[in-house]
Parts: structure tokens; C-alpha cells; sequence
């Protein structure tokens, strides 16, 4: 029997071995093609505004210029082809209805692992610190786990300590390349290019996964709306206030209101592999 919670304290372990001593990314990508596909991903899976669309020619520039290996750019291609070609105002409400209104396609990447309003909260906190170590600090309006953060993160800020972010939450990330791959989004391509980034999946991790998807997560773990019987509402303002309020009180921080994530992401783009179970 393969027990999810299982999964996630491996990864947690791996993204530890990552910050201790490196290497913990899939074989064969370079450091500058490693952050700019993590640029590029953080940028594809944003709000499609008008700043965006525009930066698409400067995004596949960007893959070309670093040497991204072509599996990885094809499917960063397959998103950039669909916003390059789509209708502004059609794409906006389908990223809307892909990514705000579901649990299932969720960015809050603590969301999938943490349902324990405290355990989430800390894990927020924990993240939030790796940003003050490298130098940063975030607006209070946002919160850090939002999976464009991260990806923009690695890319332009500590390479080394966003993979690290990435591992720990590993069975988010492999939950939303199933639920994207699953509906055929056009968003589905970037999040596998993200998870063709990390160290292969073994047999265990993917019956894991598999098993997550399918039954949903243990009661530890917040679950998705379609696996296990969960809501269809995203987190709400209220949960996500109310477990970053819980953790900073247990620790003496400053617990800041819930972002709903999207709009302006914070590092300006000029300046699982995953199996694919």
C-alpha cells in the first residue's frame, strides 16, 4: 500500500538534501536553461494581461538564448502558441476558470499538502523566510507560495533555494500537471516543462500521486474539488488568513491579508524529470 503522506516527507527530504548539498534537478540542464524556463513558466502561467502578450516574443527569445533542451521548450511552446493566438478577452476568462475558481487548479502550492490551518500557515512563514534570506521582501498583500513567486524566484533571486521550494512541494505541482493534462489546458505544457525540470519520479512516488489523485489527499491535507470528494471553491480569503494568523502567533510574526495571486509578478523577465505519468 502506498501512502501519500509517504510521498510528501520523501520530497521533503530530497529538498533538503537539494539545500545541503545541490544537484537535485533533472539531469542534462544548465543552470541558465534551468532559470529560464523558470522564468518563462512564471511569466505563462500569470493573468494573460496585455503586458504578457506582449512579452511572448521576448519569452521564446529567451528559451532560444539559453539553450532550454527542445523537450522542455516544446512544451513551453504549446502555451505560447495558445495565448499568441487566442482572443485576450476569451483567454482571461478561461484563466480564470482554470485557475481561480477550482481547488483542483490551484497555484497555492501549500494548499495541496497542508489542510492543518496551522501546519499551512507555517509552511507559508517558512517560505516567506527563504525570500527574506536572499534579500527579499514581500508585499504583505501577497502570499508566497503562489506557484508564478516561486518560479520568478528561482529564476532571478536564488536558484538553488526556489528548487528547494519546488521538492518540498513536488505533489502539488504533479497534481496540477495531472488535472491540466487531464481537461487538455493550454496551460498544461508549461507545468510539465516545470516538473521535466525536477528528478524523476519512482514507482512508489507515481502510485502516490496516482492515489492522491484519485482518492484525495489524507485528512492531514487539504483536498481538490474531483478527488476525494472536496469543494469546488478555491481557498478562500478566510482560510488562508486565518492559518497564516495561527502560525505567526505561534511564532511572534507579522501575519499579512490573503492575496488571491496573479496580476504583476515580482521579478521583471528582462532583467517530474517528472514522469509523465
Amino acid at each position: 500500500m502506498y501512502r501519500p503522506l509517504k510521498f510528501l516527507s520523501k520530497w521533503t527530504k530530497r529538498a533538503k538534501d537539494h539545500a545541503e548539498s545541490g544537484g537535485q534537478t533533472a539531469p542534462g540542464i544548465d543552470d541558465s536553461a534551468l532559470q529560464a524556463v523558470f522564468a518563462a513558466a512564471s511569466w505563462l502561467i500569470d493573468y494573460p494581461g496585455d503586458d504578457l502578450l506582449e512579452r511572448l516574443p521576448q519569452i521564446s527569445a529567451l528559451l532560444d538564448q539559453a539553450g532550454v533542451p527542445d523537450h522542455l521548450k516544446d512544451d513551453l511552446d504549446e502555451t505560447i502558441g495558445h495565448l499568441g493566438a487566442g482572443d485576450p478577452i476569451g483567454l482571461r476568462a478561461d484563466y480564470v476558470e482554470t485557475f481561480d475558481t477550482r481547488r483542483r487548479g490551484c497555484l497555492f502550492l501549500t494548499y495541496f499538502s497542508n489542510g492543518d490551518t496551522r501546519k499551512r500557515g507555517q509552511a507559508l512563514l517558512e517560505i516567506k523566510e527563504i525570500y527574506r534570506a536572499a534579500g527579499l521582501d514581500m508585499d504583505e498583500s501577497q502570499l508566497p507560495d503562489h506557484l508564478t513567486y516561486v518560479l520568478e524566484f528561482a529564476a532571478g533571486h536564488d536558484l538553488r533555494a526556489g528548487v528547494r521550494i519546488l521538492l518540498s512541494n513536488r505533489a502539488g505541482i504533479e497534481l496540477l500537471r495531472l488535472h491540466l493534462d487531464e481537461i487538455g489546458s493550454p496551460w498544461a505544457g508549461t507545468i510539465r516543462a516545470v516538473c521535466g525540470t525536477l528528478p524523476a519520479l519512482d514507482g512508489d512516488d507515481i502510485h502516490a500521486v496516482e492515489r492522491l489523485a484519485a482518492e484525495g489527499p489524507a485528512t492531514e491535507t487539504v483536498g481538490l474539488d474531483g478527488l476525494g470528494g472536496y469543494g469546488d471553491l478555491p481557498p478562500s480569503a478566510a482560510e488562508t488568513t486565518a492559518a497564516m494568523t495561527a502560525a505567526a502567533s505561534a511564532s511572534g510574526a507579522a501575519a499579512g491579508p490573503c492575496s488571491a495571486g496573479g496580476g504583476q509578478t515580482f521579478i521583471p523577465l528582462t532583467d517530474v524529470t517528472g514522469e509523465r505519468s
